[in-house]
């Protein structure tokens, strides 16, 4: 059991319901993280700027290289919510994630995210260097942006003890 109870819409005040309406409307699905962190509708539309983020990397990353950056955070941060989204996210677009082989691309942004969650003070200069030679600085800044946010949402997860979402226990490695 979650440490921290979802809200009830019903029981909900109205600036709670509009978030969770705008989230429906927005993306088609209430997460048990989402509904816990609905209690705080400025937190959520920060955490949900995750979303926000992810489309402005995609021009530079392919969704694949996203779930696995996010994964890899999700695995170093020993979070078993965000992990199991994203090895739905993998699983549901036909990869499984036991044997993926990344690409070069996607070594380097699962290689910095191991390293933010392990010490974001001693990021590897030559890792950086990699993805510095990959990515123009606006997109950096997205990208670490993204990954702290990445980061937040498994600190989330695992301090309110989220409990896993029905739908994704199939999907448990």
């Amino acid at each position: 059991m979650s440490r921290i109870s979802p809200i009830v819409y019903e029981h909900a005040a109205p600036d709670v319901r509009a978030e969770h309406d705008r989230e429906l409307q927005l993306r088609g699905r209430m997460t048990n993280m989402k509904r816990i962190m609905l209690h705080s509708p400025v937190a959520h539309r920060i955490y949900a700027e995750w979303f926000t983020l992810r489309d402005l990397l995609r021009p530079a990353l392919p969704d694949r290289a996203i779930w696995l950056l996010s994964l890899a955070i999700a695995q170093a941060s020993h979070a078993d919510v965000p992990v199991t989204f994203f090895r739905r996210a993998l699983i549901d677009s036909g990869l499984q994630p036991e044997t993926i082989v990344p690409d070069a691309d996607e070594t380097v942004l699962m290689d910095f995210g191991k390293a933010i969650v392990a010490d974001a003070n001693a990021v590897p200069e030559r890792l950086w260097n990699k993805l510095a030679a990959r990515y123009d600085e606006p997109t950096l800044v997205n990208l670490v942006a993204f990954a702290g946010i990445m980061i937040a949402t498994a600190v989330f997860t695992n301090v309110v003890e989220v409990e896993l979402d029905p739908e994704l226990h199939s999907y448990r490695a």
